[in-house]
């Protein structure tokens, strides 16, 4: 494939690859820039298989530097915004030698030799002439993660799933970062069925919402807390969304209550949980309907099975391994522990209970921070909230939640209809020991519930 991207491009000719913050660019003129940035890449004396950092989110020039850097078997660093801990992984854990900075214009820095060997999974990737991705996990509870993948791996289980392309070119919005997987998976699936690309000026509700009804966007990937935020602003309201004919939503669970809202605002877009992590990949799913969050995982690729409540993955897109942690997370026969709790049916699907590592054990008992929440959103007073355990002396973690409310409500008044809602729908210990009012509930980068900020 990497021999042919650029000739197969150019057979799409004036078809539009880009929609770039209002102005189009064509495939044609999209491997014009990949020729173009290769050469400078050369000219800058970046070596193929170099480690280089791409740093900045999506737009045209990013979207060609990308191609570029993958077609010289490069490994490809993708940063959206730099941050002190961002830096340092970059340049002491992956030992990046070029960082391409994407701007008003895209230019090359090499960077200065830094002591201390390779990785000998990055030496085999560069041995066997294929080109690699590493992804920086968040690193919001201390160093980031830094996960190897075989690119060309990612791009040709992209292609094999794609089938043939639509003759009638389809608008797909890049919603999700150029450096996360789903992002990275939402501009290979372009590329395979020769798509048109929409890149949004910012992220947010109306601007995204403004988007599709400009666009006609029939596929909108996204997450349950951005959908949430949508429904709050009205911005369903606002703007025509009848072109959307599919809403996937991942990177975190979704409550059962939101999902009815979502399906009850935009009941024209068949609603699709994904599942995917950057270790693993994105996996091809189905949900058993569009109010429900059940899904099957039904991709010749991947493998599940369950192991004590917890979800474990085996897949072709599968990392090589961490950079700068052990591999404990996989298990010596090759599956990946994702850290999410789910629930087997009995029909062959599965529902997402929520994450290992935000489990709240009250006094020894375990609260599932999404089942409170899915709850807590069924009351008509409550637009959203957030639920999340904060140490107690005496029960050594005690339940605690941050609301939204759908209307001016003292703190008291809050607190005494949390309590009530809750009464008879939830055992004693998952009663709330502090309810919070906020204007809104934090969110991360990544577009989900932060439940691990310092809420001092």
């Amino acid at each position: 494939m990497r021999d042919t991207l650029t000739a197969r491009l150019r057979i799409l000719n004036d078809r539009v690859a880009v929609i770039d913050r209002g102005t189009s660019r064509s495939y044609a003129e999209l491997a014009d820039e990949i020729d173009r940035l290769g050469t400078a890449f050369d000219a800058a004396g970046m070596d193929a298989g170099a480690t280089v950092v791409l740093h900045g989110d999506f737009s045209f020039s990013q979207i060609a530097a990308f191609y570029a850097l993958y077609l010289r078997r490069n490994i490809v660093i993708p940063v959206v915004s730099f941050t002190e801990i961002s830096y340092d992984a970059v340049r002491n854990t992956c030992r990046a030698e070029f960082v391409v900075e994407v701007g008003d214009e895209v230019t090359v820095e090499r960077y200065d030799p830094v002591d201390g060997a390779e990785s000998e999974r990055i030496g085999v990737l560069r041995a066997g002439g294929q080109s690699g991705l590493i992804l920086l996990s968040s690193g919001s509870t201390g160093k980031p993660k830094a996960i190897l993948h075989d690119l060309d791996a990612l791009f040709a289980e992209k292609v094999k799933s794609s089938g043939h392309f639509s003759r009638t070119p389809r608008n797909i919005l890049l919603f999700l970062l150029a450096d996360h997987i789903g992002g990275i998976n939402s501009l290979l699936g372009v590329l395979s069925s020769r798509a048109s690309a929409v890149i949004p000026a910012e992220r947010t509700p109306g601007e995204i919402c403004s988007l599709v009804e400009r666009y006609g966007i029939r596929l909108l990937p996204t997450s349950p807390t951005f959908l949430n935020l949508v429904l709050i602003g009205g911005f369903h309201r606002q703007h025509d969304l009848s072109s959307l004919k599919l809403i996937t939503y991942g990177t975190e669970p979704m409550q059962e209550e939101l999902l009815r809202r979502v399906h009850a605002a935009i009941p024209g877009a068949r609603l699709l949980q994904t599942f995917g992590t950057s270790e693993t990949g994105i996996s091809t799913t189905s949900s058993k309907s569009s109010s429900s969050t059940s899904f099957r995982i039904e991709d010749d690729g991947s493998e599940y099975r369950v192991v004590d409540g917890e979800l474990q993955l085996r897949t072709r897109t599968q990392f090589l391994g961490y950079l700068n942690y052990s591999n404990e997370a996989v298990t010596e026969d090759g599956w990946f522990r994702t850290g999410d709790l789910v629930e087997e049916t009995g029909d062959g699907y599965l529902k997402v209970k929520g994450r290992a590592a935000e489990v709240i054990n009250v006094g020894g008992e375990k609260v599932l921070p999404l089942e409170l929440e899915s709850i807590l959103l069924g009351s008509p007073e409550i637009s959203d909230c957030v639920v999340f355990g904060m140490p107690n002396a005496i029960t050594g973690q005690a339940v605690h939640v941050e609301v939204v409310p759908a209307r001016d409500l003292s703190k008291a008044e809050l607190r005494h209809h949390v309590r009530t809602f809750l009464d008879g729908k939830v055992e004693p210990f998952k009663m709330p020991a502090k309810v919070s009012i906020v204007a809104r509930t934090a969110v991360s980068a990544r577009f989900k519930k932060d439940r691990k900020i310092n809420r001092g």
